[in-house]
């Protein structure tokens, strides 16, 4: 046994006559146990005891939260997601990160809540992107009441890009709308501007250019002359149907120097259906000459006409119009 070891388990017996009662002891001494337990739980750690070590964090956070000790009960958690980040489920870590968050924000420590939040978003993003969304949109909120707009606007960033990752458009169209909320308080217009381009993406990957246009319309005067020269340029596109237009503007330089999510979502927006002209006939050169039945007699109209001449049938056709033609002739000369 290693001398780590040993030393985690005899902090782990201290804590527990820290616990104990006795007849000149009335009440247990929270406060010394807990700390013998986030000693053991170092100690656990150095060893590479990693569920001895978490197990140790969190009866030392049960132990500060019943001494009131809010901010250590907070940081002992922290410490257990931290140890166990390899082999606890996305749904413990996250449980835990909540737990966590709310400990940190009963001290009156709400940066630090909403730093643990996302810390652990970042450890779950990969396993579980659709809890990280959460915790990073509740970090934004803490961040929030803080006052502090400016980190509360780079939490809601990360859940857009995740939700843009994920295809899901339409929570992605309304995290972008609160991080330009969370922009337009703290006074970062050039911030708006490029969002605004992404916003206008993220409508089109949806199928609706009405709602990109609307968008535009909202928060185009935030927009710098590349931001606006690019969103007309894909606007004019779509509502001209011109798809060679669209694709030149998705292409465009200003896009690709977009965050990594919104350059490759430029490359699957769905482009517009022009309308095609319809084809002109072909006329095959040296082509047979039209089919015309035998029996068909190609004189019987002729000799009709001939007959109707001979039987003494007036012609019905008006010859007055010729004669004035003739008299005027004659009065001209």
């Amino acid at each position: 046994m290693s001398s780590k070891l040993q030393e985690a388990q005899e902090h782990c017996k201290a804590a527990e006559k820290f616990l104990k009662t006795s007849l000149l002891k009335w009440k247990p001494d929270y406060d010394s146990a807990a700390d013998e337990y986030n000693q053991a739980a170092q100690c656990y750690r150095i060893a590479r005891d990693v569920n001895k070590s978490k197990e140790c964090y969190m009866k030392a956070s049960d132990l500060y939260t019943k001494n009131h000790s809010f901010f250590h009960a907070g940081k002992a958690i922290e410490n257990a997601v931290i140890v166990s980040k390899e082999v606890a489920s996305p749904e413990e870590l996250y449980n835990m990160g909540l737990e966590s968050s709310n400990l940190y924000q009963q001290h009156g420590s709400g940066d630090s809540g909403a730093n643990v939040l996302d810390k652990v978003a970042k450890i779950i993003e990969d396993r579980a992107p659709e809890l990280a969304v959460k915790l990073f949109q509740q970090a934004a909120d803490v961040s929030s009441t803080e006052s502090s707009q400016h980190q509360g606007s780079e939490y809601i960033s990360k859940s857009s890009r995740i939700l843009v990752k994920m295809e899901r458009y339409d929570e992605a169209v309304d995290s972008i709308r609160r991080e330009i909320g969370f922009h337009q308080e703290s006074g970062n217009i050039n911030a708006v501007g490029r969002l605004t381009v992404a916003i206008v993406l993220v409508q089109l990957a949806r199928g609706d250019a009405v709602a990109a246009e609307k968008a535009y319309k909202e928060w185009g005067n935030n927009c710098e002359a590349p931001e606006m020269q690019t969103i007309e340029q894909l606007l004019q596109a779509y509502d001209e149907e011109d798809r060679e237009s669209a694709k030149r503007a998705l292409a465009s330089p200003f896009i690709r120097s977009m965050d990594v999510e919104y350059a490759r979502l430029a490359t699957t927006v769905p482009l517009p259906e022009s309308i095609e002209p319809i084809p002109k006939a072909n006329v095959r050169e040296n082509a047979a000459p039209s089919y015309v039945s035998p029996n068909a007699n190609p004189g019987s109209e002729l000799q009709e006409g001939n007959t109707r001449e001979g039987s003494g049938q007036q012609s019905t056709f008006d010859t007055s119009a010729f004669d004035v033609k003739n008299d005027d002739e004659d009065e001209l000369c």
